[in-house]
C-alpha cells in the first residue's frame, strides 16, 4: 500500500480533522470534561475502526490486521506517554482550558516527526536489512529497562529542551491567555505556555524512539506504520483529558508494555528465522495489554491518594512556589 496518491489524501484528510478540531470545536478554550472527552475518544476509536476496515477491504486480512496491532502498541505506548504530560502539565500549574491547545500543538508536531522517523526507518531497513537485528535489540533492551525501572523518572527543571528554550529567549512565569509567545518593550519572550510544548515534543521524540521501531517490527509497510500512529496520535488528546484523574490505577500497565516491546523485539529479531502469523502476534500483544490492565483493576494501589501528577511517584520532585508559573485571576476562572 501506499502510492504517493494515497498518501497524499490521507494527508490532506488528517490536516482537515485537525482544521476542523482546533477552528470549530476547540476555537475557545474551555476545561475538557469527562463526557466530551469520552464523545471524542470514542469518536477517534470509531474513525480508526471505519479505516481499519477499508485496509482490510482493500489490502487484504494481513494488512487489515497489521494496522490494528500497531494501533494498539500505539496506544498503548501512548498511555505511557500521558503519564509525563500529566506531570508537565502539573508542574508547570497549566490551566486546565489550555491544556488542550498545548497537546494539539504538540500532536501536529508529533506527527511529522513521526512521518520523517517513518519514512527514514523504511529506507533504512529496505537498505541495510541487518538493521532489523539492531531494532529488534533495541526493543529487547528498552523493554527491559520499562521492567526494572516502574516509575517514571524526569528532571524538569534540568531538561535539555527546556534549558535549550531559555537560552534563545527569556521565559516569563507568568501565563498571557493561550499564547506562546509576547512582546514586552520590543522583546520576544516565551510564557510557560511555550515551555510546556517544548517539553511535550521532546517527550514525544523520546517516545517515538521506541513506537516506531516498535511497529516496524509488526509491518514493513511504512504507510500502515504511519497510519497507525496517526489514529493512535489523534486520539490521544481526548483520551488524556479522559484518564487525567484514573491514569495512577494503571499500575501494571508499564509491566505489560516492557513484555509488549520485549516480545516485538524479539519477533522483529528473530524473524529470518520463523515468521509469526500476524493473527498469533495481534493475540500476544492483546493478552499482555488487556492482562496488564486487568491486573491494575484486580490489584489497585493500596494506597487511595496515590493520583498523578502530584504525588511524588512520578519520579520527580515538585518544584517550589517560587519556580512554579503564576496563573492569574482570569485564567483560575477560565480554567
Amino acid at each position: 500500500m501506499g502510492s504517493p496518491w494515497l498518501w497524499a489524501g490521507f494527508t490532506a484528510f488528517v490536516l482537515l480533522l485537525l482544521t476542523l478540531d482546533l477552528g470549530i470545536f476547540h476555537r475557545r478554550p474551555h476545561a475538557i470534561g469527562a463526557r466530551e472527552a469520552a464523545l471524542w475518544t470514542a469518536g477517534w476509536v470509531a474513525l480508526a475502526a471505519v479505516f481499519n476496515v477499508g485496509v482490510y477491504l482493500v489490502a487484504g486480512s494481513e494488512r487489515g490486521l497489521e494496522f490494528t496491532a500497531g494501533y494498539l502498541v500505539e496506544l498503548a505506548l501512548s498511555v505511557d506517554n500521558m503519564f509525563v504530560f500529566a506531570l508537565i502539565f502539573g508542574w508547570f500549574v497549566v490551566p486546565k482550558a489550555y491544556q488542550h491547545r498545548v497537546l494539539f500543538w504538540g500532536i501536529l508536531g508529533a506527527l511529522v516527526m513521526r512521518a520523517v522517523f517513518i519514512l527514514l526507518g523504511s529506507a533504512l531497513l529496505q537498505s541495510f536489512h541487518w538493521i532489523i537485528y539492531i531494532f529488534g535489540a533495541f526493543l529487547i533492551y528498552t523493554g527491559f529497562k520499562i521492567l526494572r525501572e516502574r516509575e517514571t523518572q524526569m528532571d524538569l527543571e534540568m531538561n535539555l529542551a527546556l534549558r535549550l528554550l531559555r537560552r534563545l529567549m527569556p521565559v516569563t512565569n507568568e501565563y498571557h491567555g493561550q499564547r506562546f509567545t509576547i512582546v514586552e518593550a520590543g522583546k520576544r519572550i516565551a510564557t510557560p505556555l511555550m515551555a510546556v510544548l517544548v517539553l511535550i515534543e521532546a517527550t514525544d521524540l523520546v517516545f517515538a524512539l521506541d513506537s516506531v521501531p516498535a511497529i516496524f517490527a509488526i509491518t514493513d509497510d511504512p504507510f500502515i506504520v504511519y497510519t497507525s500512529n496517526v489514529f493512535a496520535i489523534l486520539g490521544l488528546r481526548s483520551l488524556y483529558f479522559l484518564l487525567a484523574g484514573i491514569m495512577d490505577s494503571f499500575r501494571y500497565l508499564k509491566v505489560g508494555l516492557g513484555a509488549v516491546l520485549m516480545f516485538v523485539g524479539a519477533k522483529m529479531a528473530l524473524s529470518d528465522v520463523y515468521h509469526m502469523p500476524i493473527g498469533l502476534s495481534l493475540g500476544v500483544i492483546v493478552a499482555l495489554i488487556g492482562g496488564s490492565v486487568v491486573l491494575s483493576l484486580l490489584r489497585p494501589a493500596g494506597d487511595p491518594s496515590h493520583v498523578l501528577p502530584e504525588r511524588s511517584a512520578t519520579g520527580a520532585a515538585q518544584p517550589p512556589d517560587s519556580m512554579r508559573p503564576s496563573v492569574g485571576k482570569s485564567e483560575e476562572r477560565r480554567a
